[in-house]
């Protein structure tokens, strides 16, 4: 596992040990920032199931300025600390152990905004819906922003989820990445 492109180009990333982590490849990886980018002007990012943090610090090697990282997983966390370690970018990130769910709440106290939002949770225990939810409740995502979701070919999205709607949908095997954006479409009563 590396960096695919930007300043920290060609380094190596560890992954995490074990077999509860499932990494996306460096070949969908390059696909996901060419969709959202590929290079980006400075932002925010949220890496809401860090893993290794390989998309975070990817996102930070092609121009993002920080990264809040969050993982429950203690495996996980060390293995995030090391990677930003090795690539000397600790100043640029915050590493937080915690629930998904917990760890949105806690961000949306400190009034955050964020440029762009990276969803890659375990494919069995996705909750993706209720996170997008929960997130376009808390206003978490800048207006131009995006929240890219990877998730399992066998899951089925809404098209519109809050405030956010698709705006891309790529397949690779059996990994999907869909792109949500700030959506248009005005809700009807009832509708949630």
């Amino acid at each position: 596992m590396r960096v695919v492109s930007g300043k920290f180009k060609g380094r190596q990333l560890k992954a995490v040990p074990g077999m509860n982590t499932r990494p996306t490849t460096d070949k969908v990886k390059e696909s996901l920032f060419n969709i959202i980018g590929p290079y980006f002007t400075g932002g925010l990012v949220l890496d809401l199931f860090g893993g290794s943090g390989s998309l975070g610090l990817e996102s930070l090697s092609r121009g993002m300025d920080h990264v809040i990282f969050v993982d429950k997983d203690g495996k996980a966390i060390q293995t995030i600390k090391s990677n930003v370690e090795s690539l000397q970018v600790g100043e640029q990130v915050e590493i937080y152990r915690n629930d998904a769910v917990r760890a949105l709440n806690a961000i949306q106290k400190r009034d955050l905004q964020f440029d762009l939002i990276l969803l890659d949770p375990p494919y069995k225990r996705h909750q993706l819906e209720q996170l997008i939810h929960k997130m376009s409740d808390l206003k978490l995502l800048k207006h131009n922003g995006q929240i890219v979701a990877e998730h399992s070919n066998d899951v089925v999205l809404p098209d519109v989820i809050g405030n956010f709607s698709i705006q891309r949908q790529e397949t690779y095997g059996i990994t999907v990445i869909s792109v949500f954006k700030w959506s248009e479409v005005v809700k009807g009563e009832g509708e949630i």
